[in-house]
Parts: structure tokens; sequence; C-alpha cells
């Protein structure tokens, strides 16, 4: 029976197993969907094939402890976005069932153009967050009083008290502050798509 948690090989670094395996199916579940959604021929099954990689997307922030961005993730994305994109494909009267027409001739033009943009994405990550290390002012704790060298034992007992914080407080901090700009722009764009979106539905 695989234990709960294991050391890193040639480090005194404990792993979380189960975690490591949750990501795992995560991810494959994730880019199995993600490949079905553009490769099903039915608009309403690649938007529920959508919605499983968004779910997905949620899961992982879960397992991160970002409960907070989790459920955001689940009420913006699949609530409003998937939702959105079929109402899209109704107004506009899309074939919803399978169309015959469709084809996949320009896959390999779709490929090349996705496989470099998948390099160039982490080619700027790599080289951007190589050396980056989070500042200790900037760090997000579920226990801040407890000192950098604290034993497990310390930790856990911390943890279960009534009144530890979360990540939620400093997630509003960045966002109407360091990210107020963004966030804006996000949201005139947002405005923006819903009065096209009703410009649309009043001309049909």
């Amino acid at each position: 029976m695989l234990a709960s948690t294991m050391p890193l090989p040639g480090t005194d670094d404990p792993i979380n197993v189960a975690q490591t395996i949750g990501f795992g199916v995560i991810a494959v579940v994730m880019v199995v969907s993600a490949l079905r959604v553009v490769t099903t021929k039915n608009v309403v099954h690649a938007a529920m094939w959508l919605v499983l990689v968004l779910a997905g997307a949620a899961a992982q922030y879960v397992l991160l402890a970002a409960e907070f961005v989790a459920v955001t993730q689940v009420m913006v994305y699949i609530g409003a976005v998937v939702v959105l994109f079929l109402f899209g494909v109704m107004l506009t009267r899309a074939r919803l069932g399978s169309d015959a027409e469709l084809t996949r001739k320009n896959w390999y033009g779709a490929a090349f153009v996705g496989l470099i943009l998948v390099g160039l994405l982490g080619f700027s990550l790599v080289d951007t967050f190589q050396d980056a290390k989070l500042p200790e002012d900037r760090q997000v704790s579920l226990a801040p009083d407890l000192p950098a060298d604290a034993t497990d034992a310390e930790v856990e007992a911390a943890l279960e008290e009534p009144n530890v914080g979360s990540n939620t407080a400093a997630i509003s901090d960045s966002l109407f502050t360091q990210y107020l700009v963004p966030l804006e722009v996000v949201a005139v764009l947002l405005t923006a798509a819903l009065v096209g979106a009703i410009v649309i539905a009043r001309r049909d």
C-alpha cells in the first residue's frame, strides 16, 4: 500500500503520493477532453468536452489549495462562458448535430501553428520564471505566524485552529491593487461582448 507521503530522491522534502497521482489522472482527462473539443464534428458535444476540461482545471486548483479560484473557475467558466457559447451557437442558427460538411483537411497547419505557440509559451515561462522566487512579504500562507523552520507537528496543530486564514484575501488585494487595470479592461471587454450579443439577438 502506498504511503501518503514519501521523500524526493536525493532530498528530504516529502511529496504527497495521492496528490501526485490525482494530478496525473486529471491532467490526462483534460488532455483527452481538449483533443475531443477540436476533433468532434458536433458543436454541442464539443461544448460538453470543454466543460470537462474546465472542470479538470478547477480540480487542479483544489489540489493546489486554491479553493476560491476553483469555485470561481466553476461559476464563471462552466456556469457562464459555456452557457454563453451554447447561446451563441443557437442564436446564430448553427447546426447542432454532426455536420458532414466539416473536414479536417487543414489540421496539419493548425497542428503546426499550435506546436509553435506551445513552444513559444513554454520558452517564455521558463525564461521568465526559472530563477524567480516568491518574496517573503508576498507569500500566502495558511499559518502566517509560524516560523519558516516549523516542524510538521507545529504546522498540523496550527492548521487545526479555527482562526486559520486563507489566500482569498491575498487574491482580492492583488486584483484591486496590482491588477486593477487588467481587471477593468476585462470587465469592459465582457460588457462589450454582452451588448454585441444582445444587438445580434434583436436583429434576428
